[in-house]
């Protein structure tokens, strides 16, 4: 006699209900993550280069849909990299706008160590010529606007000629308050190279994905190829922070390529003391910055 597994209606009805659950979870995880990656993300300030704009220890939603959402960069929690899609933007990143980025790396790194955001204002977009002088910014000659929120911490100021070492591009006689002028790579623009020029370019070109090398005679190749021009690939944007004295920023680090903008800061919707551990509970609620939420981001 052939055995036949039996099935009561509340049975039956039950596994029902966890089908359906398990169904809407899956429905819900996917629009969430759909929405997390080309449309809204949240982002907490670690640090308080864009202050008072933008304070250490906010929570900020970023509107990742207006420059085109894209899919995942890396796998969550970690620093590999993902082959990633983007959509079309609605928008161009403009002068002025606060941005959320990936962070290219430091001035002598192809790659970052770790993948990580950043948060600065373009100043410059790409084909622009920046120069600080004395502390004011001029865009292509002319003086930028000045960020309602744009502080110094010292009045102390820095002369032109005075090169601070930490600054980008290496061997320029450049410092913080007196840079450039400086003309921000656009995709097709030729740029000359020479032993002299070599060391400004050698990381930008090989971040490009290409094998830079100066030889012992002053040769330059580029991919075992000798060359006197190089033609960038990518546009790019130059960065800084609102808190200028306590920023490191495309003035340290260099271009941002504009394909590693995610998005643009929308609103505060949380707003607390980064620096006081959750563990001391009491302390952590009473640092909560009311004021701050709500706050829009300009």
């Amino acid at each position: 006699m052939a055995n036949t597994e039996q099935h009561t209606p509340d049975a039956a009805s039950f596994m029902a209900k966890v089908k359906d659950f398990f169904r809407e979870m899956g429905i819900v995880l996917v629009g969430f993550l759909l929405l997390n990656n080309f449309v809204i993300a949240s982002f907490m300030v670690p640090t308080g280069s864009m202050e008072n704009e933008v304070m250490t220890g906010d929570f900020l939603m970023v509107n990742k849909f207006i420059y085109g959402g894209c899919s995942p960069r890396n796998i969550p929690f970690t620093d590999v990299r993902l082959p990633w899609l983007r959509l079309p933007a609605f928008k161009s990143v403009h002068r002025g706008d606060v941005i959320v980025f990936e962070f290219p790396g430091y001035r002598e790194e192809v790659r970052p160590e770790a993948f990580t955001y950043y948060l600065k204002r373009c100043m410059a977009i790409a084909g622009d010529t920046l120069q600080v002088k004395d502390r004011v910014v001029f865009i292509n000659g002319q003086r930028a606007p000045v960020p309602k929120n744009m502080k110094f911490n010292s009045y102390r100021l820095t002369p032109p000629g005075i090169s601070d070492e930490r600054i980008f591009p290496p061997t320029a006689r450049f410092n913080e308050d007196n840079y450039g002028p400086i003309v921000v790579p656009k995709k097709g623009m030729v740029i000359h190279l020479t032993p002299d020029t070599y060391s400004a370019w050698e990381v930008f070109i090989a971040r490009e994905g290409h094998k830079p090398a100066l030889r012992a005679d002053g040769q330059i190749t580029i991919d075992d190829k000798p060359a006197a021009t190089y033609t960038a690939e990518r546009d790019y944007l130059f960065g800084m922070g609102d808190n200028r004295d306590n920023s490191l920023d495309s003035r340290y680090w260099g271009f941002i390529p504009e394909e590693n903008v995610v998005g643009t800061p929308m609103f505060v919707y949380w707003s607390w003391n980064s620096d006081t551990p959750i563990a001391n509970i009491v302390e952590k609620i009473s640092s909560i910055r009311l004021g701050r939420i709500g706050t829009l981001i300009n």
